[in-house]
């Protein structure tokens, strides 16, 4: 999550006479999508694409000692990586970013050669590279590492202190990347399918990281290590360490799949107002495991754990830091008092178990996958608790946020996300498919077979307009072409004469046909637009034409035609 709050709002327009025609090309050029020209470099690619030092390998397991100087504000530790060989090779990528620094890799004892690159270490293996073998090597790595300036937003280590003075310390790395401050297989394509973590922190601090606590270890150097363990496939910018003086409590949820292990660490001082504010985690579980199906973590349970800046959807290990407030920070992103009703971290940042955790994309490019359905699974929420006239008020809200700037998909193998639209614009889309389908049960049947087709999977896009489009029967390829991959609005242009009414949609990709709920003259009917005029009988009544809100459409009204 790195939640954008822009302001735009898509207004209709309604024009006369002869400047009719040039408003409407004003407009059109003011949305068509103007490409960004992007400087892309060789470390860009090395960060973004599948490379043939990536192809041959398949993550397995990572097992992660970090010790922590913060005084220092550094870092040492080890990285040993069991991988498959899916194809005979003896040169592997491994990712760390500078400054961190690698100081040794070996193999079954063996130091092994490597030349940098960047952020990027390339790697001679001595032993052969059997197909279908599983191998390890040992990375020891050590320095300082970046500094988040803003975090979530821009990633790294946060190095700060509670009002007590007590260190209060947290890593953030979406985007940016975990080899930021480990070293590891830094692509989202390629997940472990589990892992250890083993963090030493100096005594009096707690050490959270994802999943199961497993041992705790007093060393003879004033350090206390935590180990924790997950047992699924986990992202790499999911991995996290957060540090500080943590008190813990926890519960039991009675979902799906059984009990559910609900674990909080927060500062000592936060302890009642987050005894009060997690009480939303239930309500939460219980709505997301309605539309979404069973959290996809049992094994690892599910935790929240306070943290010097916003939050963050660590698998596992969800991190929190919105004051203990509903709302954004206390304010209400959509404008309509729903979403005052709820904590937007919480909600927003759990929603991510499902979606981007569950299903993760597998290029940054596609992120809406992990944005649109979580920032929609506000409104799910909301319906949820508060009945589907306000999960519907909510979700048309947050369409002020909407900017139009460059598409919602990104530029491929480059490490480059697209618009920060892909949360209220995506959303929109969303809810503009779910008016297509006309059936909230099979609305709700989508989103669980999403969980279940994809679950623990890296996807594509096409993965997901594929099933969406095969599961609904309808084609929906012009409606993610339309909202995806421009930054044009779909406007429904129309005008009376005689008896009928004369429409069709612009701003619209070629073959853009999506059907439209309206009233005419207080009666509801349906509409099948295409990008060439339509005509529909209308009657001798000739009043005002009002689009079904649900739809994000624009309007064109016609007058004097």
């Amino acid at each position: 999550m790195r939640t954008f709050i822009p302001a735009m709002l898509f207004l209709a327009i309604a024009i006369t006479g002869a400047g009719q025609e040039k408003e409407q090309e004003k407009r059109r050029s003011e949305t068509v999508f103007h490409p960004v020209v992007h400087d892309f470099t060789r470390q860009d690619t090395l960060r973004g694409s599948i490379t043939p030092e990536r192809a041959w390998w398949d993550l397995v397991f990572y097992d992660l000692e970090v010790k922590v100087d913060i005084e220092n504000r550094s870092i040492s530790g080890s990285n040993t990586v069991f991988y498959k060989v899916l194809e005979a090779n003896d040169h592997m990528q491994i990712d760390l970013q500078e400054p961190m620094q690698v100081t040794e890799i070996t193999q079954n004892g063996k130091a092994l050669s490597y030349t940098r690159e960047g952020n990027v270490f390339f790697i001679d293996l001595k032993d052969p590279q059997s197909a279908n073998s599983v191998n390890e090597i040992l990375i020891k790595f050590e320095g300082t590492p970046r500094v988040a300036i803003r975090a979530p937003w821009d990633g790294g280590f946060s190095w700060k202190k509670d009002s007590n003075g007590n260190p209060f310390v947290a890593t953030s790395n979406q985007g940016l990347g975990a080899s930021v401050w480990w070293p590891c297989k830094d692509h989202m394509y390629d997940e472990p399918d589990s892992m250890r973590m083993s963090f030493a922190v100096p005594e009096g601090l707690t050490a959270v990281g994802n999943g199961r606590l497993t041992a705790v270890d007093e060393g003879a150097d004033g350090t206390i290590t935590y180990h924790w363990e997950v047992q699924n496939p986990i992202n790499n910018y999911g991995v996290n360490i957060n540090i500080g003086n943590y008190t813990h409590f926890s519960e039991t949820f009675q979902g799906e799949k059984g009990q559910l292990d609900c674990n909080y660490y927060v500062l000592e001082e936060n302890l009642e107002k987050a005894k009060a504010q997690f009480k939303q985690v239930p309500m939460m579980l219980e709505a997301f495991e309605y539309w979404f199906g069973p959290y996809p973590f049992y094994e690892d349970g599910f935790k929240l754990v306070e943290v010097p800046y916003l939050g963050m959807e660590h698998q596992s290990s969800v991190t929190y830091g919105n004051h203990y407030m509903n709302g954004y920070m206390g304010r209400d992103l959509s404008g309509t008092g729903w979403g005052l009703k709820f904590d937007f971290i919480i909600i927003h940042e759990s929603g991510h178990e499902w979606f981007a955790n569950n299903i993760t994309y597998s290029d940054v490019a596609d992120m809406w996958i992990h944005e649109s359905f979580t920032n929609y699974s506000e409104g799910l929420y909301i319906e949820y608790h508060y009945g589907k006239e306000a999960g519907d008020e909510y979700l048309r809200g947050i369409r002020r946020n909407i900017l139009n700037d460059i598409p919602v998909i990104g530029v491929y193998d480059v490490n480059q996300e697209g618009s920060g639209d892909m949360y209220a614009k995506g959303a929109s889309m969303l809810h503009t498919i779910r008016q297509l389908i006309d059936d909230d049960k099979k609305w709700r049947e989508l989103l669980r077979g999403l969980n279940k087709e994809f679950y623990h999977a890296t996807v594509t896009t096409r993965q997901i307009e594929d099933y969406m489009i095969e599961f609904t029967g309808l084609d929906l390829q012009p409606v993610f072409d339309q909202y995806l991959r421009t930054t044009m609005i779909p406007t429904l242009e129309y005008y009376f004469q005689g008896k009928y009414l004369y429409f069709r949609w612009i701003d619209a990709v070629p073959g853009f046909d999506m059907p439209v709920k309206v009233l005419i003259d207080g009666n509801e009917t349906k509409l099948r637009p295409t990008t060439g005029w339509n005509r529909k009988r209308a009657g001798e009544n000739q009043g005002r034409l009002i689009v079904d809100p649900d739809f994000f459409v624009g309007v064109f009204p016609m007058l004097g035609r």
